[in-house]
């Protein structure tokens, strides 16, 4: 399958950049770039994207304004994933943008591996945020005390525990398959599998949820 991307940024280097990298992946075609957030609606309308990459400081309609605009539009008018690419790292921004829907938040001096995966897992519902603002964001949208969160459908096994405290801490699949000892494919079972107990639209709430409900901060290891 091809991942349709249109891309919108005033600054027309990152663009092209971004443009490079993208259509370098034989599964990624980019379809436009644009330069405010106005054209990154019509664009929307006019080309059906499957994923929207979007700056938030931009002319006419800043991305946070689109990604609110485009999650209020009714279930029948197309709607893409969106990530968005910042230079700001500001954890307000990143609050906004995942409230408002979006899919994914990396700052702009991500490695171009990272903008490929954050594509690809916004393209099949998942969510990527950039390591480096994961952790810090979490711990600091969870309440200061443990019980706010919701309570799973059934209860989390030992192990499910294992590879969510891992994911809360900042963890890619690879990495917790590698600390835990099993392979890819069992890690992402288990995550599947957490998903439907926590109803979790991606991995972001997911690790959200273990922040909330105390669980990432319980057991050993670091961040």
């Amino acid at each position: 399958m091809t991942i349709s991307v249109v891309i919108a940024d005033d600054q027309e280097m990152v663009r092209t950049g971004f443009r490079m990298i993208l259509e370098s992946q034989p599964d990624i075609k980019v379809l436009a770039d644009v330069v405010d957030g106005a054209a990154a609606l019509s664009a929307v309308d006019r080309l059906r994207p499957d994923v929207l990459l979007l700056d938030i400081r931009m002319p006419k309609a800043d991305g946070l304004e689109v990604t609110r605009r485009l999650a209020e539009r009714p279930e029948d008018e197309h709607t893409p994933r969106i990530v968005i690419v910042t230079t700001f790292d500001l954890d307000a921004y990143v609050h906004a943008a995942l409230h408002g829907g979006a899919s994914g938040f990396l700052l702009k001096d991500a490695s171009p591996a990272m903008l490929v995966e954050a594509v690809r897992a916004a393209a099949v519902g998942d969510a990527l945020i950039s390591p480096a603002i994961t952790v810090r964001l979490l711990r600091e949208l969870a309440p200061t005390a443990p019980g706010g969160a919701r309570n799973p459908t059934e209860p989390l096994t030992d192990r499910e525990q294992d590879v969510v405290r891992a994911l809360a801490r900042g963890r890619t699949n690879a990495e917790i398959a590698a600390e835990l000892h099993v392979s890819l494919s069992t890690v992402k079972t288990h995550l599947a599998n957490v998903q439907v107990k926590l109803d979790a639209r991606n991995r972001v709430e997911i690790a959200a949820w273990a922040w909330e409900s105390g669980l990432a901060a319980s057991g050993t290891g670091g961040p």
